[in-house]
């Protein structure tokens, strides 16, 4: 099973000197970037969608085998909360078709309070291409039932396993043949670092949910002194103890 681990987002300023060298010019911080993981989750496109032109960049920019991940525009989840989405959605399609082969899932993250309606949510689900990945995290606990699973399910969209405070956050359902896992904030010494028993945890339970060769993409959130690189290169330690990495990583 490849398990590709990286964090959700690179271009963090207070990173320099706890990732990027100081002789590493901002502007090739995600070639730097790419030749420790294999993979990133990019946020940034989250607040601004940014143009076809710079996902190319980032395309061109990487090497091969690299995959990114994006984070769907909050136009589409946040302000429309699903209503209307062919537009958001075909408009987002068009920009991320630059990364070509490096186009990793598209993760659909909804607002705390958000209620559930699995009716948007598989309307949503069904603009997207069958070789698009989709995974999704809900933050309210109305999305846990077994309407809002077979949506995914029927999709093969992934609900996102995410981790806060070094406790799960989402149910543990796996809806498709491969898996999405998002850290926030551990509970270690310094916060927000993980413990590397609550990541070997982690590691165990990838195992179990995805054996043979399904895809797992992990990303750490925690980017607060440089957490996240750190634990992201804990995590893939602990994942070489019971599975084989992705590339290397």
């Amino acid at each position: 099973m490849p398990v590709r681990t990286g964090t959700s987002g690179w271009q963090y300023r207070h990173w320099r000197d706890v990732f990027y060298p100081p002789d590493v010019p901002q502007s090739h911080w995600l070639e730097h970037y790419a030749a420790r993981f294999a993979t990133v989750e990019s946020n940034a496109t989250f607040y601004r969608l940014p143009a076809r032109e710079t996902f190319e960049q980032w395309r061109t920019r990487t090497p091969d085998g690299f995959v990114i991940a994006v984070k769907a525009s909050r136009y589409l989840t946040h302000v429309r909360r699903l209503r209307d989405p062919a537009e958001p959605v075909r408009r987002m399609l068009d920009a991320f078709a630059g990364l070509g082969e490096k186009l990793g899932p598209v993760l659909l993250q909804f607002p705390p309070r958000m209620a559930a309606d699995p009716s948007r949510l598989d309307r949503v689900l069904s603009l997207f291409p069958s070789d698009v990945r989709v995974a999704v995290e809900p933050r309210d606990a109305s999305w846990w039932t077994d309407a809002v699973r077979g949506v995914l399910t029927e999709h093969g969209a992934a609900l996102c396993w995410a981790d806060r405070g070094g406790t799960e956050s989402t149910p543990l359902w796996r809806t498709a043949n491969w898996g999405y896992l998002r850290f926030h904030e551990g509970d270690g010494d310094p916060w927000p670092r993980y413990t590397e028993d609550r990541l070997r945890t982690w590691a165990d339970r990838v195992a179990d949910a995805w054996p043979g060769d399904a895809p797992v993409y992990a990303y750490f959130n925690n980017d607060q002194s440089g957490a996240a690189v750190l634990d992201a290169e804990t995590f893939i330690r602990e994942v070489r103890g019971v599975v084989p990495p992705a590339d290397g990583c």
